[in-house]
């Protein structure tokens, strides 16, 4: 198991500053407050010149109107917005459900969305939740385009990012190492002496930096590079089975697939089958995310186990603790990773 690292000092990743104010735009804009309300809520009441030099400073401090009624910012919704990339698959349904259950403890209700894996997508969804001021919001990884950092740090609301891990999180972060646990999962199948390796792997960027461990550690061990195959996030069964195929079409002699998704691993694990290659004997297989069937299935597929309801439960904490007044001592958290090693290797 990945050891996390020590946790960064509070005093560098906490974040006291309050939400950006409609003064803080007037007086950048050189304006009145009236004159920036106007220009936002009834832009036809002023100038052209006038709506530039607002948008100007809204753009610039990332300021987002406060939409809910009254605009009473002491009033708590007691709502936290959750953003996954994708609700059609398993491997996030386990931190959501722990995060869920452990808000409601705190007297919190969860909203969830779904950002897909383009980050426009995830823009338009911040603009709308941070302008109705939630109590939380939960972030799927760390990369965030620059106007969603804005808007987020602009905001004043405790933020905690997930899956993924940075030196400069937003606020706070509950997430792991994805370069680490590629390199890991390359060393493990080194053990089990596979030396012609391969990664099918999806293309969203926490399964890029674990391809980027993957060949990394490859290269040092003295391995020639593995053999790559890339496709679009989420990933299917079907992927993994044409993946498979086009990887032995391009080198026939690998003996070890590491794939992005436990889905992906599941249809090379088809193919292999169909194809009369014998797991693991002629081509070991390793998955990522420890999803229902990974024990079950035949041959077990090894894989590697995010702890979900850990990551759920400690985002929870920390977001009810930061929208409560209560200290945080560790606001960014690496609970690292376990490799489960089945049959498939």
């Amino acid at each position: 198991m990945h050891a996390p690292d020590p946790a960064h000092p509070a005093s560098l990743l906490g974040r006291d500053r309050p939400a950006v104010t409609l003064r803080e735009v007037a007086e950048r804009a050189g304006v009145s407050m009236i004159t920036v309300s106007r220009a936002i809520n009834t832009p036809q009441q002023v100038s052209e010149r006038t709506r530039e030099r607002v948008q100007e400073a809204v753009s610039a401090l990332g300021y987002v109107p406060n939409l809910v009624a009254g605009g009473l910012r002491s009033a708590r919704s007691h709502v936290v917005t959750a953003l996954v990339p994708t609700l059609t698959g398993p491997l996030f349904g386990e931190m959501v459900q722990a995060l869920t259950e452990a808000l409601e403890l705190r007297g919190f209700q969860v909203m969830l969305g779904q950002v897909g894996y383009a980050r426009s997508r995830e823009d338009e969804l911040l603009r709308a939740i941070v302008g109705r001021r939630p109590d939380g919001i939960v972030l799927t990884g760390v990369m965030h385009s620059p106007e969603g950092r804005r808007l987020l740090t602009a905001s004043g609301i405790p933020i905690v990012e997930t899956w993924d891990f940075t030196d400069t999180p937003i606020d706070m972060l509950v997430g792991l190492r994805h370069e680490a646990l590629g390199a890991a999962v390359c060393e493990h199948l080194f053990t089990k002496e596979r030396r012609r390796l391969a990664l099918l792997s999806g293309g969203d960027e926490r399964a890029a930096r674990r391809a980027r461990g993957f060949e990394a550690a490859a290269l040092r061990l003295g391995l020639r590079p593995p053999a790559v195959r890339l496709g679009k996030s989420p990933t299917t069964h079907a992927d993994g089975r044409k993946g498979l195929v086009a990887l032995l079409t391009d080198t026939p002699d690998i003996d070890a697939v590491f794939c992005s998704s436990d889905m992906l691993a599941l249809g090379v694990l088809t193919e292999a089958r169909v194809r009369g290659i014998a797991v693991p004997d002629q081509l070991a297989v390793m998955g990522f995310g420890d999803i229902d069937f990974a024990q079950t299935v035949s041959p077990s597929l090894s894989t590697v186990r995010i702890d979900g309801t850990r990551m759920g439960q400690t985002a929870a904490q920390l977001i009810a603790d930061r929208a409560e007044g209560q200290p945080v001592s560790e606001p960014v958290v690496d609970i690292g990773f376990s490799i489960i090693e089945r049959d498939s290797t």
